[in-house]
């Protein structure tokens, strides 16, 4: 379920409960009172005490509602965490990391409708940005941005080219990945983006040509060869967008079963 939507919910039920007992029961509450002490009504301590009392449910709604306010706008407006469930940015982003998205980087979204209400940027190749996906919104995607509108993408041979011409790579190393298969790690000048991209020689390349249309977006993983993006299912639409993701807050290796310390903090590229 959109965790959005229940917050607006819950802001919504709160904040009413919290105004009805302003402008409706706490004026009832405050008149028993003064008639109370002004006629003298012999109606017993335990009676007066129980009409003077505050709804259990008013002052859960009165301690709450700025509290989910706040969470809704910081969520909806300024940042957004999310964890990486899968490989497809290796080894720019691990399994296990938890991120924090710039939620108006690319403008400012109701929360919800996800209708832009201020425009403020734009995409550039090299973002890694986090989009609902294209064929099932309900599905947060992480990718890096390879081709904006009016770019031509082409891949061949593992290779990027971007209106005809290569993006640098620069080969770091290569290594076995459990020994069954041989990973190749590049570094890759992307705009003035520099990062790192996992190649693996004996995977079947998707190669293709692209002609990115208007608000629209080519996105690729890191992980060339083990990543589910454009080159499969095709654009991703200017409204889709979520946010930029520039950092790592926490990274947990379930495997060691435990915190990766150096991992804290670092600025994604």
């Amino acid at each position: 379920m959109d965790f959005a939507l229940i917050l607006v919910i819950a802001a919504l039920a709160t904040g009413l409960i919290w105004a009805a007992d302003v402008f409706f029961l706490a004026p009832q509450r405050r008149r028993f009172e003064k008639g109370e002490e002004i006629a003298g009504l012999g109606e017993g301590a335990e009676h007066k005490a129980k009409a003077l009392r505050e709804p259990i449910l008013v002052e859960y709604s009165r301690s709450l509602f700025p509290v989910i306010v706040i969470v809704l706008v910081l969520r909806s407006f300024l940042v957004e965490p999310f964890r990486i469930p899968s490989g497809s940015m290796l080894p720019t982003l691990l399994v296990g990391d938890f991120i924090l998205v710039n939620k108006f980087a690319y403008g400012i979204r109701l929360p919800v409708a996800n209708a832009k209400i201020v425009e403020i940027g734009k995409p550039q190749r090299g973002d890694v940005v986090v989009f609902r996906y294209p064929a099932d919104p309900s599905l947060d995607y992480i990718k890096r941005v390879i081709g904006v509108p009016g770019d031509n993408i082409q891949y061949r041979n593992k290779q990027l080219f971007i209106n005809g011409e290569p993006v640098p790579q620069q080969l770091l190393g290569v290594y076995s990945d459990r020994g069954h298969a041989v990973v190749e790690r590049h570094s890759e000048q992307l705009g003035g983006v520099e990062h790192d991209i996992f190649l693996r020689s004996n995977y079947p390349v998707r190669e293709g040509s692209w002609t990115v249309p208007a608000d629209k977006y080519f996105v690729m993983g890191d992980n060339r060869d083990n990543s589910n993006d454009s080159r499969v299912w095709g654009f991703v639409p200017d409204e889709n967008l979520v946010g930029k993701a520039f950092l790592i807050w926490m990274s947990w290796d379930a495997d060691r079963w435990g915190v990766e310390w150096d991992r804290i903090g670092e600025v994604i590229h």
